[in-house]
């Protein structure tokens, strides 16, 4: 594809001047980050998010805390207004969600003379493809930095993150986050890579990995950009966390140690299979890929248990985990990681009226009597319309 063609809507456009990926140049990842985790708190605790309230929302970077209203306080009001408010985000939400469905795909091999046109199946019926972004269009990548260990592989993945951020195009944005504590925002994307280098160097290390519980919001938040503009969007996680050092415990301590038939004894890995479970459902809606690499290859039973479970929710998205087993590695996998995103396409298919609730996608890419080779998210849940 030459260097100044981009696929913008699915039509190609010549020699155009790389732009904000956003359609509101004033959106911040801060802002939409604020405004994913205020949707969810809504939703998931029995407090109530007072709205009124303006939340100390960082718009360039830094953290996110949120204000809370005394429970006790005018509830009938509080449950209407909560009542309206859910009632037209999930509206608004899931006109475009119903309509139709992006996935990320790859070319594995091309030999066909001709670009790609991309034909589309869900469960077995064939639906059309409106709209297909190739390799060199916009992008967005969030690289999130979940970092706690040994210093000589938490540099060597800052020098081959800073090496690969470097060589990327002009249209490619990408943005920085951490996980301690919850979601951080420490550089938007942006045309300028110098800030995003800066902050990726004077990142220190934490005592506690976060990637179990914040790689929702990471999707989350990457679905939302994907939602605004008709840009590719990846979340890249860089991570060494040990399961053994989370806050929350996921070991499965033994409940009776006198008993031999205790069925924790069977099944240390259990608590580390439920939490990947839940996140398997909870992201199977959301369309962004998810991309890790892991840079401690740990042998025990349980950290075999989480990696695996780690491998098992990026594919899950249509994207790739790779472990490192050495540091000479870890350059290797992180630019390896790279590559993959910026070769995506995103492809946007309609969805019929009537789909089922999981939908299992097939694509092909014919190419005079054959087709090409080709990879992609086989599953996604639209949310119900």
């Amino acid at each position: 594809m030459p260097p100044n063609m981009t696929y913008q809507r699915g039509h190609r456009v010549h020699g155009k001047k790389p732009r904000h990926p956003l359609r509101d140049p004033c959106t911040t990842i801060s802002e939409l980050l604020c405004s994913v985790q205020r949707f969810w708190l809504w939703n998931l605790e029995s407090g109530i998010l007072d709205a009124a309230v303006r939340p100390r929302c960082a718009l360039g970077s830094g953290s996110i805390a949120l204000p809370w209203r005394d429970n006790s306080s005018r509830p009938w009001t509080r449950a209407a207004l909560v009542t309206v408010f859910l009632a037209l985000c999930t509206a608004a939400t899931l006109h475009a969600q119903t309509a139709n469905v992006s996935i990320p795909a790859w070319v594995e091999t091309n030999d066909c003379p001709k670009p790609p046109k991309f034909e589309a199946a869900l469960n077995g019926k064939a639906v059309p493809v409106t709209a297909q972004i190739g390799p060199g269009s916009d992008q967005v990548i969030l690289v999130v930095l979940d970092l706690t260990g040994d210093l000589t592989l938490v540099d060597a993945a800052k020098q081959a993150l800073v090496a690969e951020v470097s060589k990327l195009t002009p249209n490619a944005w990408v943005g920085l986050l951490r996980t301690q504590d919850g979601l951080h925002v420490l550089a938007d994307p942006g045309a300028t890579r110098q800030p995003l280098i800066d902050a990726i160097h004077s990142l220190s290390n934490s005592n506690e990995p976060g990637l179990l519980e914040t790689v929702q919001s990471a999707l989350a938040l990457a679905d939302g950009v994907m939602r605004k503009s008709p840009v590719r969007v990846s979340v890249l996680y860089i991570t060494d966390g040990s399961i053994y050092s989370y806050r929350e415990d996921y070991t499965n301590p033994v409940i009776n140690e006198s008993d031999p038939h205790d069925l924790s004894r069977r099944f240390p890995e259990a608590l580390i299979n439920d939490k990947i479970s839940k996140l398997l459902e909870a992201s199977s809606s959301l369309e962004a890929p998810l991309f890790v690499v892991h840079l401690n290859y740990r042998r025990d039973r349980l950290n075999l248990a989480y990696q695996n479970g780690l491998e098992t929710l990026a594919d899950a998205t249509g994207g790739k985990c790779n472990v490192c087993r050495s540091l000479a590695e870890i350059p290797e996998a992180i630019a390896a990681m790279f590559a993959r995103i910026s070769s995506a396409w995103r492809l946007t298919l309609a969805l019929p009226t009537r789909i089922h609730y999981n939908i299992q996608i097939h694509l092909s890419a014919p190419c005079g009597d054959g087709g090409l080779r080709i990879s992609w998210r086989t599953r996604l849940r639209p949310k119900e319309g």
